[in-house]
């Protein structure tokens, strides 16, 4: 039996990293949460990482950024953000960079769960 993707989330808020894991555990995922982008980063965990859920804003490296590192470094990880900071500049950048999908909080539970499964094609 293959083990479930790896939905990795990186926001500093404690509340929306909490109700996103029990999200996409309660679905039959497995999730890791990291604080700041340079946490995952080191984790060990962005060669398994089947899907990345990115803040935005962030102390230290942004959301943005992580992408643009984790690209830089050849790694082709779907990245879905939700943030409470959305701006038209902004989501345009994110989705022009690759994102699979750009979420203002409050975000409709469905449809992030419908971004993750378009993400690990499943």
């Amino acid at each position: 039996m293959r083990e479930a993707p790896l939905i990795a989330i990186v926001d500093d808020d404690e509340s929306i990293r909490d109700a996103v894991r029990s999200l996409i555990r309660s679905v039959g995922y497995r999730a890791e949460v990291f604080t700041l982008a340079d946490e995952f980063l080191s984790s060990g965990h962005v060669d398994d990482t089947a899907c990345l859920i990115l803040d935005v804003r962030m102390p230290g490296m942004s959301g943005l950024e992580l992408q643009r590192q984790l690209a830089l470094a050849n790694y082709r990880i779907p990245v879905i953000f939700i943030t409470a900071h959305a701006d038209a500049d902004t989501q345009a950048r994110a989705l022009a960079a690759g994102a699979v999908a750009f979420l203002s909080k409050p975000f409709d539970e469905a449809a992030l769960l419908d971004a993750i499964r378009s993400a690990v094609g499943s």
